[in-house]
């Protein structure tokens, strides 16, 4: 990681971005995944709040905040209708939206994602997907043809066994990850054959995972753009394992990206032979007033800070805004979203990260390349 940003070129972008949670439907079992703050939905189904559980049931999934988060809701499918297209106009009438990024679960895995892709775009949002890829080949073609820009790739090994060693126990089959390994490559080369932008996104949990991080990117380095991510649970123990991927590459930091208004924040890299690396790590941002006084409001237990808004469908029938996964009692009802002080309070820090930024870094600031 860069620390010193002295010198450095920045560019401060403002954010305009809301994650939408399409599915929670997934074929992997990864024991890190925080499944956008929400219960697993098939482990929790005839549950209401309160009775939620984060222990794996039959799914081997889990939501790593659940058992402290207080999630309110059960996660339903959105579907691409007429419902969905209103939600996000009212989303973008609350607050300045330019984008949309669905998560999941497993977005690929949704049966009308090229119609949810369509909707959004007849909209006139920017469309980006994060993905784990195990299905992305069968709808990549359509999802192009529906206006996809890009698609951000989770990766977790190179190998069979590295993927089957961060799953569940029920799921740790060497066979099965060898499966799910050929689906992302495969989604590799459709996104790439139909023109949508691809990124390799892969966590760092600590220097253990030092030799994997560095036989990933050597291994999808060179066709896609790597980004190494923070990883939430465990801190500064991951900020270090960035840094000695970073010192083995020899890579040089050649621009900071802020992103005005939340937590993100990456550096930009070039390895000796010419390819670029991403690290991203998390800003201590918080919301001035929802997060005063929050028992998560520390150095330690705020592990995303101000990420920014999530769109979800309740199993009950509303859309739901969110702006903490570690704290799924702040959602509200669309409704109530639209019309409420958060809903101020996320514009008012857009603006004033922006303008703050800017002026911090004013003899830094460059148009990215």
């Amino acid at each position: 990681m860069h620390d010193d940003l002295t010198g450095l070129p920045v560019t401060v972008l403002p954010d305009r971005t809301v994650r939408v949670k399409i599915i929670d439907a997934c074929g992997l079992a990864c024991g890190f995944c925080h499944n956008e703050g929400t219960p697993v939905a098939a482990d929790n189904t005839g549950r209401r709040a309160g009775e939620f559980t984060g222990t794996p049931g039959r799914t081997g999934r889990v939501s790593i905040y659940l058992k402290t988060n207080q999630a309110t809701f059960l996660p339903a499918p959105i579907e691409a209708d007429a419902d969905f297209a209103l939600a996000l106009a009212a989303v973008r009438g609350a607050v300045e939206t330019s984008e949309v990024h669905f998560t999941g679960g497993e977005p690929t895995l949704h049966p009308r994602l090229p119609d949810l892709v369509a909707t959004a775009r007849r909209l006139g949002l920017t469309v980006g997907l994060t993905s784990n890829g195990e299905n992305g080949s069968a709808v990549m073609e359509e999802c192009a043809k529906a206006g996809l820009d890009r698609v951000n790739l989770s990766v977790f090994g190179t190998t069979a066994g590295e993927l089957a060693a961060v799953q569940a126990p029920r799921f740790a089959s060497v066979k099965l990850a060898q499966r799910k390994i050929t689906a992302l490559e495969a989604t590799i080369d459709a996104a790439l054959r139909y023109g949508v932008k691809v990124s390799a996104n892969l966590v760092v949990p600590d220097r253990d995972h030092v030799p994997r991080v560095l036989r990933i990117i050597e291994k999808y380095g060179r066709e896609v753009v790597v980004r190494m991510l923070v990883s939430l649970e465990d801190g500064g123990a991951s900020l270090e394992a960035m840094r000695e991927v970073l010192q083995t590459l020899n890579a040089v930091p050649v621009r900071h990206i802020f992103t005005a208004g939340t937590s993100d924040q990456r550096t930009r890299y070039r390895l000796p032979d010419g390819r670029t690396l991403y690290a991203k790590s998390i800003r201590p941002v918080r919301l001035p007033e929802t997060c005063t006084g929050c028992r998560f409001n520390n150095g330690t237990d705020c592990e995303e800070g101000y990420y920014g808004l999530r769109l979800y469908r309740s199993q009950d029938g509303p859309f739901m805004v969110g702006v903490c996964i570690q704290r799924m009692d702040l959602c509200t009802t669309l409704g109530q979203f639209v019309m409420s002080k958060i809903r101020d309070e996320v514009r008012d820090l857009r603006d004033q990260e922006l303008l703050r930024l800017r002026i911090e870094h004013r003899s830094q600031i460059q148009e990215p390349a």
